[in-house]
C-alpha cells in the first residue's frame, strides 16, 4: 500500500515538472542576476539627471558643429529660411534617418509593446506597417509640393495660397492640434516610463528637465540641427534595439540568468499562455485577431492624420530635393517598419513569456496601458543595465520628435501666423503682387505697375553689406539697399522672433503634459483618439495639391463637419457601452476599440466625401483655363529675396532669366519632376498594397504558428532590424562626410579666404556674386 502511494506520489510529481519544463516555468521568481520579480525603479535619480544633461550637451555640441560646418564650409546665411529648411538640399540618407527618429515616438516603443503583449504577433505587425504606411506614401505629397508649390515653407502656405484667409485659419487649428496631440503623446508616455525606470523622479522634475533639453539644442541650430542630432539619436536606438534582441533570441536560454534566450524558448512559454478570446485557438501565434485587425484600422486611419497635419513631415520635404525627398520617405518609412516590428516582436512577447513562467500577468492592466511592458522586461532581462539602456532609448525618442515638433509649431507661428496675420511685411496683397515694391509680377496694366526688382544674387549693394557685416561681426548696421533693405531688416526681425517662440513653446510643453497626466489621460487612449480629432482633415489637405476643382467651402466644410460628426459618432457609441460616458467610466469607454474604430472611420471618410462633394458641386462647369490657374497661386508663394525660380534654374538645368519675376513653367517642372513622381506612385501604392494587404492576407493561411514558422518569423525582424540599423547608421554618415569633403575642396579651389559666396550641395542654388581679390564685384 505504502509502495502503491509513493508510485502515485512520484507519478504526480513527474507530471507537474513536466507541465513546468514545458511552460518553462522555472520556478516564478527567476530575473536577470537572480533578483525577485518585482518591479521596481533602480536608475538613481543623480543617474538620470546627468544622462539627460548629457546627451542634452551633446546635442548642444553637434548642433554647434552644424553651424560651423554650415557657416564655414557650405557658406550658408543665418537666415529665416535657412533655419526652417536646412539649406533645403539635404541628403537621401539624411532625410530617411530624420524621419525615422521623427516618428520614433516613445509610443513607438513602449504602445507596440503593449498591442503584442496584448494581441500577439499580429500587435507588432499591424502596429508597424499601420504606421509604415503614411511616410511611404508622403513621398507622393513630397514631389506634388514640390511640383506645385517649391517655394513654400509649410503647406499651411499652400492652403492660404489657394483658398484664402478663413481656410488658412481652419487648417492652422487643425495643424496645432496635431501638434499638441502628438507632444503630448511622446512626452505623456516617455516621460510615464521614464519614472518608472528612475528611483525619485517625478512627472514635474521629468517634463522641465526635457524641455531644457530639447528647446537648448533646437534653439542653437534650428531644423538642420535636428537632421544631425537625429542621426546619432537613431543610430543609439537602433544599437540599444539590437542589443535586447540578442538578449531574447540570440544569448541562448539560462535558466539561472536568462530563461528565453531563444526563439524555441520563447515559443513554448508562449504555447502555454491563454491569449485575448479574439484570437483562433487563444492563441497569441496567429494572425486570426480581432483585436489585432481592429488595432490595425485605427492604427492607419489615425497615423493619416499624425503624418499628413504634422508640419514636421513638410519640412523635411522642403529641406530636400524632388528625387532626394521622395526616395528618403520611401527608405525612411521601411528603415522604420524594424522598430516597431522587431522592438515588439521582441519585448511584447517576452512579456507574455515571463508571465507563463511566473503563472500570472506581470503588470495590471492600467499599468499595461501606460506603457509600462517594456520597462518590466528589460528589468527582467539585465536588471539595472536594462532599464539604464531602456532609459537612453526613450530619451532619444523624445528628444527627436520632441525638437521636430518644437521647430514645427515655431513655423507655423512665424510663417503663418505672425507672418500674415499679426505684423505681414504689406498688407492686402493681391496674389500676384511683388512683395518688395507691391507691382504686380504678372499681367500688370502698364509698364509703370511691372515688377522689375531684381534678386538679391545680383545685388551688388547687397553682397557688399553682407561682407561688411560678416569682417565686422561687433557692429550691428542695418540693411540700406532701395530694393531689399526693408524686407531684409524684416526677416532679421522675424528671425529674433523665432528665437522667441523657441522658447515659448518648449516651456509650453510643461504645462501640456502636467495637464494631461492630472486629467488620467493615458497613452494608448491619446494614440488612438488622435485620428477622430483630425483625421478629417487629412484626404482635404491630399485633395489641395492633387485636384484642381478643390475649393475653399469644400477644404473648410470636409475638416470642421468632419471632424464634429466623428466626435458625436464616437461619443455616441462609446456611451452606449455599460456604465456610459459617466461615473468614471468615460476613458474606459471612450477608449474602447469599438469607439475609436467607429470615430477614426467616421472622420477621414466623411472629411473626404464632404470636401469632394462641395468642391465638384462648386466648380463645375469651372473652364480648364481657370482650373490651371489655380497652381500659379501656389507657385507664387515665394521669398523674394531667395526666389526659387533661379534655384530651380542652376540646380536643375531649367530655363529661367534672372529677373525675380521669371520662372520655368509648370510645364516644365512637371516634365523635370516626371521621374520621381513615378517613382513615388509606384512605391506608394505598391509598398502599401504589400503591407496592409498582401503580407497580411498571405499570413492567414499558416493559421497558427509553429516552432518552425515562429522561428522564420524572428529571422525576418532580425533581419529588417539588422539591415536598417546598417542603412541608418553608414548611408547618412557617407554622404555626409563625402559632400562636406567636396565642398571642403571647392572652397579650396576657389581661395577658401576670400569671402565668397558659391554653389553647392546644399546652397540656396541661385547664382552668385563673388568679391576677387580687388575688391571688385563680378557675375559668376
Amino acid at each position: 500500500m505504502v509502495t502503491k502511494e509513493g508510485m502515485m506520489l512520484l507519478l504526480m510529481v513527474v507530471a507537474v515538472a513536466e507541465a513546468q519544463g514545458g511552460c518553462g516555468n522555472t520556478g516564478g521568481n527567476i530575473t536577470a542576476g537572480g533578483e525577485t520579480t518585482e518591479f521596481r525603479p533602480l536608475v538613481l535619480l543623480s543617474e538620470a539627471v546627468l544622462l539627460t544633461l548629457g546627451f542634452g550637451l551633446f546635442a548642444g555640441l553637434v548642433a554647434f558643429a552644424f553651424t560651423l560646418v554650415r557657416k564655414h564650409v557650405y557658406h550658408d546665411q543665418d537666415d529665416l529660411d535657412t533655419t526652417f529648411d536646412a539649406g533645403g538640399q539635404v541628403s537621401v540618407g539624411l532625410t530617411a534617418t530624420t524621419i525615422v527618429s521623427q516618428w520614433t515616438w516613445a509610443a513607438t516603443l513602449l504602445q507596440s509593446c503593449t498591442v503584442a503583449s496584448k494581441f500577439g504577433i499580429s500587435g507588432p505587425f499591424w502596429y508597424a506597417a499601420g504606421a509604415s504606411v503614411q511616410i511611404i506614401v508622403f513621398a507622393i505629397l513630397s514631389i506634388e509640393m514640390k511640383m506645385k508649390a517649391p517655394g513654400a515653407k509649410t503647406y499651411l502656405q499652400v492652403i492660404k495660397a489657394r483658398f484664402g484667409a478663413k481656410a488658412h485659419v481652419v487648417f492652422c487649428v487643425f495643424a496645432l492640434l496635431t501638434n499638441v496631440l502628438v507632444t503630448g503623446m511622446l512626452l505623456l508616455g516617455g516621460i510615464a516610463s521614464i519614472t518608472a525606470l528612475v528611483n525619485g523622479l517625478s512627472t514635474e522634475t521629468a517634463a522641465i528637465c526635457l524641455a531644457i533639453v530639447i528647446g537648448s539644442y533646437t534653439l542653437i541650430g534650428g531644423l538642420g540641427a535636428t537632421f544631425y542630432v537625429s542621426y546619432f539619436n537613431t543610430s543609439l536606438i537602433f544599437t540599444v534595439l539590437i542589443v535586447i534582441l540578442a538578449k531574447v533570441y540570440l544569448e541562448g536560454s539560462n535558466a539561472a540568468q536568462n530563461p528565453l534566450g531563444s526563439a524555441d524558448a520563447v515559443y513554448e512559454l508562449l504555447t502555454c499562455s491563454t491569449g485575448p478570446e479574439g484570437n483562433r485557438q487563444q492563441s497569441y501565434l496567429t494572425f486570426f485577431s480581432t483585436g489585432g485587425l481592429m488595432f490595425g484600422v485605427i492604427n492607419i486611419i489615425g497615423n493619416f492624420g499624425a503624418v499628413f497635419c504634422d508640419q514636421a513631415y513638410w519640412q523635411s520635404t522642403i529641406a530636400a530635393r524632388p528625387l532626394q525627398g521622395v526616395w528618403g520617405f520611401i527608405s525612411g518609412g521601411l528603415a522604420w517598419f524594424a522598430i516597431p516590428f522587431s522592438m515588439a516582436t521582441t519585448v511584447g512577447l517576452a512579456y507574455v513569456a515571463f508571465g507563463a513562467i511566473d503563472g500570472d500577468a506581470l503588470l495590471s492592466g492600467e499599468d499595461v496601458d501606460k506603457g509600462l511592458v517594456a520597462s518590466v522586461v528589460v528589468h527582467r532581462l539585465m536588471g539595472h543595465t536594462g532599464q539604464i539602456i531602456l532609459l537612453l532609448m526613450l530619451l532619444m525618442a523624445v528628444m527627436s520628435t520632441g525638437s521636430a515638433e518644437v521647430i514645427a509649431v515655431t513655423s507655423i507661428i512665424v510663417y503663418d501666423i505672425y507672418k500674415d496675420y499679426i505684423c505681414p511685411f504689406r498688407r492686402d496683397l493681391a496674389e500676384d503682387d511683388c512683395v518688395l515694391c507691391g507691382n504686380k509680377r504678372e499681367n500688370a496694366a502698364s509698364a509703370e505697375e511691372k515688377c522689375v526688382c531684381t534678386p538679391i544674387s545680383s545685388c551688388t549693394i547687397c553682397y557688399e553689406e553682407d561682407f561688411v557685416r560678416q569682417t565686422q561681426t561687433s557692429v550691428f548696421r542695418q540693411y540700406t539697399c532701395r530694393t531689399h533693405a526693408a524686407y531684409r531688416n524684416y526677416l532679421e526681425m522675424l528671425l529674433g522672433k523665432k528665437n522667441i517662440y523657441i522658447v515659448v513653446v518648449t516651456v509650453a510643453t510643461v504645462p501640456l503634459v502636467l495637464l494631461a497626466d492630472a486629467a488620467g489621460l493615458n497613452l494608448g487612449w491619446l494614440y488612438l483618439f488622435m485620428g477622430v480629432l483630425i483625421g478629417a482633415a487629412v484626404i482635404p489637405i491630399g485633395m489641395a495639391l492633387f485636384w484642381s476643382r478643390t475649393t475653399a467651402a469644400g477644404m473648410i466644410a470636409g475638416a470642421t463637419v468632419g471632424s464634429v460628426l466623428a466626435v458625436i459618432c464616437w461619443l455616441g457609441t462609446a456611451a452606449s457601452f455599460p456604465g456610459g460616458l459617466g461615473g468614471g467610466n468615460f476613458i474606459k469607454n471612450s477608449g474602447d476599440q469599438v469607439s475609436m474604430i467607429v470615430g477614426n472611420l467616421v472622420s477621414i471618410l466623411l472629411g473626404g466625401a464632404i470636401c469632394a462633394t462641395v468642391s465638384a458641386v462648386q466648380s463645375y462647369g469651372k473652364p480648364s483655363e481657370e482650373l490651371t490657374q489655380e497652381w500659379e497661386k501656389t507657385r507664387n508663394v515665394d521669398n523674394p529675396l531667395k526666389p526659387w525660380g533661379p534655384t530651380y534654374q542652376s540646380d536643375y538645368k531649367m530655363q529661367s532669366a534672372n529677373k525675380l519675376n521669371d520662372r520655368p513653367s509648370f510645364e516644365e517642372i512637371r516634365r523635370f519632376c516626371r521621374r520621381p513622381r513615378i517613382t513615388a506612385l509606384v512605391a506608394g501604392i505598391g509598398l502599401s498594397l504589400v503591407l496592409i494587404i498582401i503580407w497580411p492576407a498571405g499570413m492567414l493561411g499558416v493559421g497558427v504558428m509553429d516552432g518552425t514558422v515562429f522561428q522564420h518569423w524572428v529571422n525576418v525582424s532580425q533581419t529588417w532590424a539588422f539591415l536598417a540599423a546598417a542603412f541608418v547608421i553608414i548611408v547618412p554618415l557617407v554622404q555626409e562626410v563625402v559632400s562636406i569633403s567636396k565642398n571642403y575642396r571647392v572652397n579650396k579651389a576657389n581661395r577658401k579666404d576670400d569671402p565668397e559666396v558659391f554653389e553647392n550641395g546644399m546652397s540656396n542654388g541661385m547664382s552668385t556674386v563673388v568679391l576677387n581679390s580687388s575688391d571688385s564685384v563680378s557675375r559668376l
